[in-house]
């Protein structure tokens, strides 16, 4: 893993979840920059009608208050038999990971078709409302009957990816990076990223 000095480029991601920034510090490991957490004080509004108009929003925001560029991400998962719910409400679905699944579980417990995608949109902007980078992912699967596996965070316990017979929850950190919708959304992000950083030799205005 690249290690960063303290003369290096920042990006801040935009979200309080320690899971996905975990996630995006491991993505972008190749990148000689600093990436940080959103100050917790921050918080954005996500008013937006899609995962596109929600990662705008925290990116914009975050680029304009910290003065850094931000990469914002919006994800959720879209169930096919309960039209797309919980979708950009997935993460307000309910109060905890937990009680977020069991709600889900419950919600589909009647229900044969177990079609799910998750979806993954990246923003990546800078201060004053400049929008420099955006790139949608998916990935398709079921959802379990039971929560199975000890790794990631969210909904990834009962998301069954299609065709591995496993949950994200019980992949391997490099096999989820390889097959999941933000690691899908990335490969889109990161050619186009890496032009950027060529072209901004600090990363700010």
């Amino acid at each position: 893993m690249t290690s960063f000095k303290p003369a290096d480029p920042v990006l801040v991601i935009a979200s309080g979840n320690l899971g996905k920034v975990k996630e995006f510090r491991e993505l972008l490991c190749n990148f000689q920059i600093q990436v940080i957490a959103k100050p917790e004080s921050l918080e954005v509004d996500e008013t937006g009608r899609s995962f596109k108009e929600n990662a705008r929003l925290k990116a914009i925001s975050v680029a304009n208050n910290t003065g850094e560029w931000a990469l914002a991400d919006d994800s959720g998962l879209s169930v096919l038999a309960l039209s797309g719910k919980p979708g950009i409400h997935s993460a307000r679905y309910a109060d905890s990971d937990s009680e977020r699944i069991n709600r889900l579980l419950a919600e589909m417990s009647t229900c044969d078709d177990r079609r799910a995608i998750f979806v993954a949109a990246l923003c990546v902007a800078a201060p004053k409302d400049q929008i420099l980078i955006e790139v949608e992912g998916l990935c398709e699967g079921v959802i379990t009957k039971a929560p199975r596996g000890e790794s990631g965070f969210g909904y990834d316990p009962i998301f069954e990816v299609i065709p591995t017979g496993l949950t994200y929850a019980e992949m391997s950190r490099n096999q989820k990076q390889e097959l999941s919708h933000r690691a899908n959304a990335f490969r889109s992000l990161e050619p186009q990223f890496r032009n950027l950083i060529a072209n901004n030799s600090d990363l700010r205005n």
